[in-house]
């Protein structure tokens, strides 16, 4: 059965938002243990809840989502929450996003931020096996001065973190605005990427690569827009993190069926497969795979490949890679010598 199959498959994930696991079952555990009052009746009413129109409504709900947030505990149980779904479906490596201004502008320190979320990655390697690294965040919508201060929070933090960020709405806040920032943090030995060419346009794409120096771009599925950019990409081999699911909620495409997935496989782009915000698009690794291959009629080594990008994408060194990689081609190739 091809749900199993997919259930099997060894995968990274890359582009997974912590707070944007966070299932309204959790949200009223944690609502309960600091006596907290949700604007929702039942677990129920918050499944309902979980409904939007556009990228910025479902903003409004995450922000909103995230002030049961508040102890280095919750922020640990959130993150062991997802790391136990994502070794359930034979995610081997997880690269996670945080936004720490979400959280320190509600006057919750970074420190209890990052110390919940880096011990419970810790415990996910030793009790689930899943290897991790953690990028930071910046938040689009403030100011290039609060990220350059989130930035100055994080350095003592540094070994915690692999890379920094950017994310939130794209709308009237391009990369440019943030070119200072991530020149300091690569200044620093972080690793950058950067959302960009979902709601906004592929010039966003083009500025992410030149100004921030990415390493890979989160979202990108505008890139069709662009000939040249398709070559770039292409060329430079410059991974997509890609959010089907996402896409889809968010009304980026109307359908899952319009969704240009297949069309950047098949022209030679590192296309990933990733689940976002996962408790408000409806499915983690293995339902964004299982939509896909549905609706995009992929086959099977269609699927591997996606699972392969995975790997190669990674802030691996190229040993953990090919071991992945190693494992990866004896589930899909079990009868070879």
């Amino acid at each position: 059965m091809i749900s199993e199959w997919i259930r099997g498959l060894p995968k990274a994930e890359l582009h997974i938002h912590i707070e944007g696991s966070l299932e309204p079952e959790l949200m009223f555990a944690l609502a309960d243990r600091h006596q907290m009052t949700l604007p929702y009746d039942s677990i129920e009413a918050a499944h309902q809840a979980y409904q939007f129109e556009d990228l910025q409504s479902f903003l409004d709900l995450y922000y909103a989502g995230a002030n049961v947030l508040c102890t280095e505990q919750d922020f640990y149980d959130l993150t062991w929450a997802y790391l136990q779904r994502a070794q359930s479906q034979t995610v081997r490596h997880t690269e996670i996003f945080f936004d720490p201004q979400t959280h320190t502008q509600r006057g919750i320190p970074f420190k209890t931020v990052i110390t919940g979320i880096h011990q419970a990655l810790v415990d996910g390697q030793t009790q689930l096996g899943i290897s991790s690294c953690l990028i930071m965040c910046f938040l689009r919508h403030l100011s290039a001065e609060e990220a350059m201060k989130t930035l100055e929070e994080a350095l003592p933090y540094q070994d915690w973190i692999v890379a920094v960020g950017l994310d939130s709405s794209e709308f009237g806040h391009p990369p440019s605005k943030f070119s200072a920032v991530f020149d300091q943090a690569r200044s620093h030995g972080f690793l950058t990427v950067a959302h960009a060419g979902e709601e906004g346009p592929p010039e966003y794409i083009w500025e992410a690569l030149k100004l921030l120096q990415v390493a890979r771009i989160d979202h990108g599925v505008r890139s069709p827009e662009d000939p040249k950019l398709m070559v770039w990409l292409k060329e430079h081999q410059i991974p997509l993190t890609v959010c089907p699911l996402s896409n889809v909620k968010l009304c980026v495409f109307e359908t899952l069926k319009e969704h240009p997935l297949k069309q950047l496989l098949d022209a030679g782009l590192r296309v990933t497969v990733n689940s976002d915000d996962p408790a408000y698009f409806g499915g983690y690794l293995q339902e964004n795979f299982m939509a896909i291959y549905e609706a995009l009629n992929l086959s099977q080594q269609d699927l591997y490949q996606l699972a392969k990008n995975s790997f190669l994408s990674a802030f691996l060194s190229e040993s953990e890679k090919q071991a992945a990689i190693a494992e990866l081609e004896s589930y899909m190739y079990p009868n070879r010598q």
